[in-house]
């Protein structure tokens, strides 16, 4: 079966009959979905459906429970935990509770994953964490603790952190679910044109529909053990 798009291009997320599960319980049956280069994606759902089990079967933190899946080239079924940081790399994940490290300012907070990833040159750490923290709007912010900033300020370092190795997609789990709504919808602005500028593919777990009306893309629903392009 040909799964590339009417670009020719290959999914970068691809599931084919794939079970996903939740510790011991299957959470999701027969998972079909591809994700391409530039997609926005949405995956929406009731509480406990399995949206979050999906991202975290992407992530490679859960194992695939059944089927076929690859993810930036790496067969889910077969990966080793070797490769797993490896795969990691090409995604950038952006959480609801932001998950900065604050004992650290920003910049040191971005160097960690940097050197974490394998890089080793300074003055490229430098560079890139400059380079980041511009694309977010926060040029000034590098030498911050994390609480002295504002939640939206503290979701775009997260965001500049998924950013850092220019992943080939960005996994967004309830983005804006702590902010209010006028810096809700700067990070959504600010997710929308990576997206758009850079084509990198945006997987997003949401339950605000209204953010679906104004960013308009792909909607994937988890209900009753399935999950379907809606």
């Amino acid at each position: 079966m040909d799964n590339t798009n009417a670009l020719g291009a290959n999914p970068v997320i691809s599931f084919r009959q794939a079970d996903i599960i939740n510790g011991e319980a299957t959470v999701v049956y027969n998972l079909n979905m591809d994700i391409f280069p530039g997609d926005l994606v949405y995956i929406v759902g009731k509480v406990g459906t399995g949206k979050t089990s999906i991202i975290r079967t992407i992530t490679a933190e859960n194992p695939l429970g059944g089927g076929s899946a690859t993810v930036c080239g790496f067969d889910l079924a077969t990966i080793k935990d070797k490769q797993i940081p490896y795969l990691r790399r090409k995604l950038g994940v952006v959480f609801q509770d932001f998950q900065l490290l604050m004992d650290r300012s920003v910049e040191e907070n971005l160097e960690f994953v940097l050197k974490a990833t394998g890089w080793k040159d300074n003055e490229a750490i430098d560079k890139r964490t400059e380079e980041v923290l511009d694309a977010v709007g926060l040029p000034t912010k590098a030498h911050k603790m994390p609480h002295q900033l504002s939640g939206g300020e503290q979701q775009r370092v997260a965001i500049a952190r998924a950013i850092l190795n220019d992943p080939e997609v960005i996994i967004a789990d309830e983005p804006t679910g702590n902010l209010d709504g006028e810096t809700a919808e700067g990070i959504l602005s600010l997710l929308s044109a990576i997206n758009k500028e850079k084509g990198t593919a945006i997987v997003m777990v949401t339950h605000n529909r209204s953010i679906i009306e104004r960013y308009p893309g792909r909607v994937f629903e988890t209900k009753d053990e399935t999950c379907s392009q809606i």
